[in-house]
């Protein structure tokens, strides 16, 4: 039996922006069982946390579903509230930059963040705002399959590997979540207001390219000699 929802959100960051008014049908089943865009549409409809109540727009992901390299922020900031997408802003420009200078753009990998909405005055999210997006995160990583994932800062990393390791300590190292391939790296944002780091980052991104290219060359030899 379907069920009707309708929202209706308020924008926060700016009085002239339309309400946006969101219409879901869907019938409710699992998240493990959805397809792209049922996954989607629950994550709009979603009131799981607080943070449903100040959001101006969920930011679900942005790129290509088929991506071999997926990258997980933590949470969406003002930005990226109002647009809908993640990694917007300066911080999304010198992401974008990161990605050209080992000759990817946005449109050939996934960007996802751990939390679907925007925390209140961008602070982190905390352990139950988290929690309650877990299963749509991972039913992101179940429906793309990446090759690799890199987690991007310190909240993601932490999170995704379960762990209170520094960023610092965890960088320039390969881990696994869930028999995939795990890189953590600095997030840009951290980067603009400490550039000192951004010889590490360009460390990371040398080692990101590196493993991926590793993986995908594994992935191909096995696929040739299953084909003979």
């Amino acid at each position: 039996m379907g069920i009707q929802v309708w929202i209706r959100r308020q924008p926060i960051e700016s009085p002239n922006l339309p309400t946006e008014i969101v219409q879901v049908n869907e019938v409710i089943q699992p998240v493990s069982s959805l397809d792209w865009d049922a996954l989607q549409k629950q994550v709009i409809a979603c009131t799981s946390c607080e943070l449903h109540k100040n959001r101006t727009k969920t930011v679900f992901g942005v790129g290509n579903p088929n991506a071999d390299l997926m990258l997980i922020g933590e949470a969406p900031g003002a930005e990226e509230d109002i647009q809908g997408e993640p990694f917007v802003g300066r911080a999304g420009q010198l992401l974008n930059a990161m990605l050209y200078a080992i000759n990817l753009t946005r449109d050939d990998i996934y960007i996802a963040n751990v939390v679907k909405c925007r925390p209140p005055e961008n602070r982190n999210p905390n352990n139950n705002e988290m929690a309650s997006c877990n299963n749509f995160l991972h039913q992101q990583i179940s429906l793309i399959k990446p090759k690799l994932i890199v987690a991007v800062g310190r909240i993601s990393a932490q999170h995704l590997l379960d762990t209170n390791t520094p960023i610092g300590k965890l960088r320039n190292q390969q881990f696994n979540y869930n028999n995939i391939p795990l890189i953590a790296t600095y997030h840009p944002a951290y980067l603009l207001r400490k550039p000192s780091e951004k010889r590490k980052s360009w460390q990371d991104l040398q080692f990101i390219n590196n493993n991926l290219t590793t993986i995908l060359q594994k992935i191909q030899s096995y696929d040739n000699l299953s084909n003979h």
